[in-house]
Formats: C-alpha cells, sequence, structure tokens
C-alpha cells in the first residue's frame, strides 16, 4: 500500500512517514502544495491514500483536494491540519476529503482512519483465512489453530499479500514491488529468505508447506495444508 502524504512539517512529516512505514506503507513526502499536487495528479493510480495538510506553502490543501478530485472520484483524502472548527471540517469534507483530523492526534488514530477507509475502498474484509491459518490486519495478529504466531513486520506483510491473492499464483515481481516497495530490477532472493522465515513458524513437520513453491513464477497459499 502506498500513500502520499503532502505536510510541509518537517517534525510532523517524519513522525507519521517513520510510523506508516513501520506498518508495512510505502511513503512518498511532499513539503509544498504544488508539488504535491504535481505528484498527485502524475502519479494518481499507484497511491492508495493521501494525507494532505490544509495550511502549505504555493497551493492550500483545499485547492490540492479540490484539482485531485476533478482527476479521482476514489482516491480516499484525508485532511490533517490545526484548523478544527465545526465549519473548518465541513468546508474541507465539501470540498472532496473523505476524512478530517485535527492536530495534535494520535498515531494510532490516524492509522486506523486509513485503513478503514482502504477497506471501504476495495471493499476488503481485515480478515484473512485459509486453512487453519487466519491473520488480522486490524490486531495486526496471526493465529494457527487458535494460537498467536509471532511474525515480524516484513514477514506479516509478505504473509497478507499471499493471503491477499490466494487462489492465484503471487509473482515474485508483483511481490517485490507490493511487499519490499522496489520498482526495478533487484536480486530477488530476499523474497526466498522470508518465505523460508514463514514457513519455519507455519509449517508443521512432515506436512506439506503452507506455502507453495510454482517453479520459475512465485508462490501460491496451500489451502489444503
Amino acid at each position: 500500500m502506498r500513500i502520499l502524504l503532502i505536510e510541509d512539517e518537517t517534525s510532523i512529516a517524519n513522525f507519521i512517514k517513520e510510523g506508516l512505514e513501520e506498518e508495512g506503507f510505502a511513503v512518498d513526502v511532499a513539503s509544498h502544495g504544488k508539488l504535491g499536487l504535481q505528484m498527485a495528479i502524475d502519479f494518481l493510480d499507484e497511491y492508495d491514500v493521501m494525507l494532505l495538510d490544509w495550511m502549505l506553502p504555493g497551493l492550500n490543501g483545499i485547492e490540492i483536494c479540490r484539482s485531485v478530485r476533478k482527476e479521482n472520484k476514489d482516491i480516499p483524502i484525508i485532511f490533517l491540519t490545526a484548523k478544527d472548527t465545526t465549519d473548518d471540517a465541513v468546508f474541507g469534507l465539501e470540498a472532496g476529503a473523505n476524512d478530517y483530523i485535527r492536530k495534535p492526534f494520535a498515531f494510532e488514530e490516524l492509522l486506523a482512519r486509513i485503513r478503514v477507509l482502504i477497506r471501504s475502498k476495495n471493499g476488503e474484509t481485515s480478515v484473512f483465512r485459509a486453512g487453519e491459518i487466519e491473520l488480522n490486519v486490524e490486531s495486526h495478529r496471526v493465529m494457527k489453530g487458535g494460537k498467536t504466531i509471532e511474525l515480524t513486520q516484513k514477514e506479516f506483510s509478505l504473509l497478507e499479500y499471499l493471503l491477499r491473492n490466494k487462489g492465484k499464483v503471487s509473482r515474485r515481481t508483483r511481490i517485490i514491488e507490493k511487499v519490499w516497495d522496489i520498482h526495478f530490477d533487484y536480486d530477488n532472493s530476499v523474497i526466498d529468505v522470508y518465505i523460508n522465515f514463514l514457513r519455519k513458524k507455519l509449517d508443521e513437520p512432515g506436512k506439506e508447506s503452507f506455502v507453495e513453491t510454482v517453479r520459475g513464477v512465485g508462490y501460491r497459499i496451500n489451502e489444503e495444508v
């Protein structure tokens, strides 16, 4: 999942970017209104959510929001702003935003609202299941047969991607793009390393692996395990 953050306060931008990246998101930051709008228009199909400050140099958030809405009716937009009156919130929402968060805010609240908007946009559930495995995006928990399986952030993101594509082969090129946010020719042997990490934590000795290898192509969830 990729997020565009348009925020001119460096400390706030760094705080949000670091927090979201720890949660597995890729984050692009623009600190100027005109640059932010240009990135939004040029790469609109790449972004799953846009986080937008109201008061920006060059072009304010309301103008950006209205311009983006003319190009894309679906991308979720969240205002992050110190403007805190009810009239301000209504004005921002009427400009095309999906949500409005007043500064200062708790990162956990921002994260929850982002996930709600992504689920609503994609018509997705927050729980994915295959065999005895259950992954809950909201609680960031993986269960197997009722027992919690401890995964690192990258292991969790990889398993989430595989489960989202259950029933299909997840190609190595798509995995490296979506889980590692790498969009160029790259030694993707790191995927094999993390697949092995998952197998060690999810597989039962003597049984077929929960993650099947499709040679020369990628990986697929084995729902029979």
